[in-house]
């Protein structure tokens, strides 16, 4: 299993950057332009146990998979969520999304993925993979929510 952390600061306020997160796929593909559909297929009070059909769009294929939520936090300061799905039966990946208030202006966005070949032949593959997709990942949330922040003002 390979693990990648990144960490930024963001100049807009807490609720604006987790409204990115909120399951609409409007918003959703804001950040994830790849991500096609986003269907809720069972929806908990409590958030844990969530669960989206998701369509992924990689070049002319779509991938479909279930992301679960397997941690849920929301609070006036302090936000945070975990995915987890499995792609392709070849990968099971983890996404946490954690916000921290750092004033009504600006948040701390952390942002931590996992992916665990699930035949033999990837981990050789995955040993090689960098963490270009989470910096791009993480530089595009601040990019949106920044932007959409500035619209507002």
């Amino acid at each position: 299993m390979k693990e990648w952390t990144k960490e930024i600061e963001i100049e807009a306020p807490i609720e604006k950057i987790w409204d990115l997160f909120d399951g609409s796929l409007e918003k959703m593909q804001k950040i994830m332009p790849q991500v096609v559909g986003n269907t809720p297929v069972k929806i908990t009070e409590e958030g844990v146990g969530t669960i989206y059909r998701q369509q992924y769009k990689e070049g002319k294929r779509i991938e479909e998979y279930d992301v679960e939520t397997l941690e849920f936090l929301n609070t006036p300061d302090h936000k945070q969520m975990k995915v987890g799905f499995n792609l392709a039966n070849m990968f099971e990946i983890t996404a946490g999304y954690e916000l921290t208030k750092i004033n009504e202006h600006k948040t701390r966005f952390k942002y931590t993925t996992t992916n665990k070949p699930l035949k033999a032949f990837l981990k050789l593959f995955l040993w090689f993979a960098s963490d270009k997709t989470v910096v791009e990942f993480v530089e595009r949330v601040k990019q949106i929510a920044e932007e959409d922040t500035a619209l507002v003002k």
